[in-house]
């Protein structure tokens, strides 16, 4: 993974700092590549207006003395707010380097906060929430440097209440969690990422990134691309919609397991009769179980035939309710757990985890059940039981996802790609990009329909 792919904690973030430090960088260096980057940002916002830029107290503040004195140099008119003196060597130094005096108010064109970065774990002062609102409202474009001010870095929860929106959230240094969460993931506009030199952080979450996919071989057939078996239920449609997803996601064969033979589309096969029977097939790669199967007792005894068949299986909608953790006793075959944050309580209940963090609350569920979980919502999380975390889906996908039956095509996408020989959580991550570039295809007020036939597009994107 790159380094520019990483998603990093303020603590990790802090220590690959320390060790450029140790390596002979200063920090005056390191701030002067974040705020010429950031810089460059605002220049191209600004296009020619006025800028007022916000500084904090500390390293954030000196960058934003270094994107003042940048864009003065390069001929914009540029307003510096001061609330505090600097506290750092640096940022004294950065301040030094302007050489200008702060002004007490400013308005016009962009307004830049670089009040506080990713290091505050603290709400604002009155005071200084009040200047940055009013800041914010007495200009026309907004920008914010690593993080909006007011906003904890590792959870993306709010300190203070009534932020500012902004249309540019310039990152430093690396990802912080916050830019890919909610619920401070809207507050940031266009999210923009300036490189300074990290290096790879061991164990540190990474971003969503297009999959690089191949074309079959040119001596394969239907079985040895994969075969994917769904299982249907109570509300047929779910389960359909699921093997339509898995039909066009690259597996070669997938069968449709009803209750009742009915008319499907002519290249979906169906079959009916006893589960324990028909998941016997030892030609299946792969099983998805959930997707309008019914919560009675059939149901759950097919969840159960399901997991005895000992084959990687995706687990969505309602069999995400049923799923009882002694079912997972003994089992060694891989499992992929598509919960909505609904579906997730439900099964934090059921697995006795207590409240605790988002993260590691998850992180529990993944290891606890064995499973890659793609916790689904505007901010998907794909978490392993090895610790591993990939966030970033919400830079591509579109809020129409948000529709009913938009879950089941993922669940098939999800099968048909670990049908092809994938990992389990490299599977899960190829799945979720695809979906959300298909939500994107399918444009706005999509159906799930629409999901399905945009996948070959999403797909050809990648080969």
């Amino acid at each position: 993974m790159h380094p520019s792919n990483q998603v990093l904690t303020v603590a990790q973030v802090q220590a690959a700092e320390q060790a450029l430090v140790d390596g002979g960088e200063t920090i005056s260096g390191l701030m002067e590549r974040a705020g010429a980057g950031a810089a460059q940002w605002v220049w191209r916002m600004a296009a020619g207006r006025p800028v007022t830029v916000l500084c904090g107290p500390g390293n954030n503040g000196g960058d934003g003395y270094v994107i003042a004195r940048i864009l003065e140099e390069r001929g914009l008119k540029v307003s510096v707010i001061a609330p505090v003196e600097p506290r750092t060597d640096a940022a004294r130094a950065a301040r030094a380097a302007w050489g200008g005096e702060p002004v007490a108010d400013a308005r016009g064109g962009v307004f830049v906060d670089c009040l506080f970065g990713s290091g505050l774990a603290r709400a604002l002062d009155d005071n200084l929430l009040s200047l940055l609102r009013r800041l914010a409202q007495a200009h026309d474009l907004r920008v914010a440097v690593d993080l909006p001010s007011g906003i904890n870095a590792d959870s993306g929860e709010p300190l203070n209440p009534l932020l500012p929106h902004y249309d540019l959230t310039v990152a430093l240094d690396a990802w912080k969690f916050a830019h890919w969460l909610m619920p401070a993931m809207p507050m940031m506009g266009t999210r923009k990422l300036v490189p300074i030199g990290l290096e790879q952080v061991g164990g540190a979450a990474q971003m969503l990134s297009k999959p690089r996919l191949s074309p079959p071989v040119a001596s394969a057939h239907k079985y040895s691309r994969g075969f994917v078996g769904v299982i249907g239920g109570a509300m047929p449609g779910a389960g359909e919609l699921a093997a339509m997803a898995a039909m066009r996601s690259g597996a070669g064969y997938v069968k449709l397991f009803a209750d009742d033979a009915f008319p499907a589309m002519p290249e979906l096969v169906t079959e009916s009769g006893i589960i324990d029977e028909l998941v016997a097939d030892q030609r299946l790669d792969v099983l998805v179980v959930g997707p309008g199967l019914g919560r009675d007792a059939l149901a759950r005894e097919k969840l159960q035939q399901v997991l005895a068949r000992e084959l990687p299986t995706v687990i969505d909608g309602d069999a995400l309710a049923l799923l009882d953790p002694a079912m997972l006793s003994g089992r060694r075959a891989g499992l992929v757990l598509t919960p909505h944050a609904g579906e997730l309580e439900t099964l934090y209940r059921a697995c006795e985890i207590e409240a605790g963090s988002r993260f590691g609350r998850l992180f529990a569920l993944s290891h606890d059940t064995g499973s890659v979980v793609i916790a689904k919502g505007p901010d998907t999380i794909i978490a392993a039981p090895d610790g591993g975390m990939t966030l970033g889906a919400s830079a591509m996908a579109p809020s129409w996802l948000s529709v009913a039956g938009s879950g089941d095509v993922l669940a098939g996408l999800v099968a048909s790609r670990l049908a092809t020989g994938l990992t389990l959580e490299e599977g899960a991550r190829q799945a979720v990009w695809l979906h959300a570039r298909a939500g994107q295809i399918a444009g706005p007020a999509c159906l799930p329909g629409d999901l399905v036939d945009a996948i070959p597009q999403a797909i050809g994107e990648c080969l």
